[in-house]
């Protein structure tokens, strides 16, 4: 099964989105069944990450570091995931600002890993609303479209075949 959809004519094609191809642009192809999906695989991987976060937090209690050093590691897991969801919540709606050059996304990159359940609960809250991303390739597709069909609708026929401006054919 494909998820592309035709076009008419030489248009845009629509960018696919993870998970869900381009069966957002008319909400076909399981487009639905994939929200739900998505929604249900991103809560399950949060919840498996957050148990597996518990293990790692009892191996601690059991060392015996130290309410300083628990704190910490909390504190900081907290705050990666909070991060973690407010970036991955801000890509669905807009790109990063062309200053935000390439190390800045590498930098985030290690706080996202770090916040993993953050960015799979952004996932899920945001398959209620859309496919996630879907408002921001959404716009852009009907901005490319309109674009093309500004350019199509100026051309009038071949310029080649009119006649001069000096010549022309009275009925």
């Amino acid at each position: 099964m494909s998820d592309a959809h035709e076009t008419t004519g030489s248009g845009p094609a629509p960018e696919p989105i993870r998970f869900f191809g381009t069966t957002w642009v008319k909400h076909d192809g399981g487009y639905a069944l994939r929200r739900a999906g998505v929604a249900a695989g991103a809560l399950a991987l949060a919840a498996a990450g957050a148990l597996v976060l518990r293990l790692a937090y009892e191996g601690l209690a059991i060392a015996k570091v130290g309410g300083l050093v628990n704190g910490l590691v909390v504190i900081a897991f907290a705050v990666c995931n909070a991060l973690a969801f407010r970036k991955t919540w801000e890509g669905f709606l807009r790109h990063p600002a062309p200053a935000a050059d390439a190390s800045a996304e590498r930098s985030m990159y290690s706080i996202r890993m770090i916040g993993f359940i953050g960015v799979l609960l952004a996932y899920f809250f945001r398959c209620f609303v859309e496919a996630p991303g879907e408002r921001l390739h959404r716009s852009e597709y009907e901005e490319a479209r309109a674009r093309h069909e500004r350019r199509r609708t100026t051309r009038t026929g071949n310029p080649a075949a009119r006649a001069p401006k000096g010549r022309r054919k009275h009925p």
